[in-house]
């Protein structure tokens, strides 16, 4: 049985529950299976030696998700390769590929943990009462470590763009 964690997040106000560990920064990023848009298999060694900025949103769908998505968007392109930005849910590949059609986002990819759960569980970030992903975002550095990491307190709000970009190039 995973671990449950109460008390860290809430959704509109009401208390909500995380499901797995609680990995910090200093810890090694746990491996994860997810898919891109075209279905095909994404891990962390996917991007072995980059410096990788994580978001989690529950739904690519809600206007907070977009705001956050759009915003990271444009704030990694000033960044070098060496920088790789996903966004992942639990919404299907093929909506997560409209939206980003329909957004004009190119440089982070959307990825989906609808098969398996693996970043969720992982990470610790599913909310086990909506079954969706928690508001988080992580930066994980060149040697798979994690170097930050943020999960939002109330799933309604936006994260804290400013830190995340810092840790992020505080690696480069």
């Amino acid at each position: 049985m995973s671990e449950l964690r109460k008390g860290i997040i809430s959704f509109k106000g009401n208390p909500m529950t995380l499901v797995g560990p609680d990995i910090q920064a200093g810890a090694a990023a746990p491996d994860f299976q997810v898919v891109d848009n075209s279905l095909l298999p994404v891990t962390l060694s996917s991007s072995k030696g980059k410096i990788r900025l994580i978001t989690l949103v529950p739904s690519i769908d809600t206007p907070v998700c977009d705001t956050m998505t759009r915003r990271f968007n444009q704030e990694v392109a000033g960044l070098p390769d060496s920088v790789v930005a996903y966004t992942i849910s639990l919404d299907l590949p093929f909506a997560q590929k409209r939206w980003c059609g329909n957004a004009g986002i190119d440089r982070v990819a959307t990825l989906s943990d609808y098969q398996d759960r693996s970043f969720a569980l992982n990470y610790g970030v599913l909310i086990q009462e909506l079954k969706l992903l928690a508001r988080a975002v992580y930066v994980i550095d060149q040697n798979d470590k994690v170097a930050y990491r943020e999960i939002v307190s109330e799933v309604t709000a936006e994260p804290d763009y400013a830190k995340a970009l810092e840790a992020v190039k505080a690696l480069l």
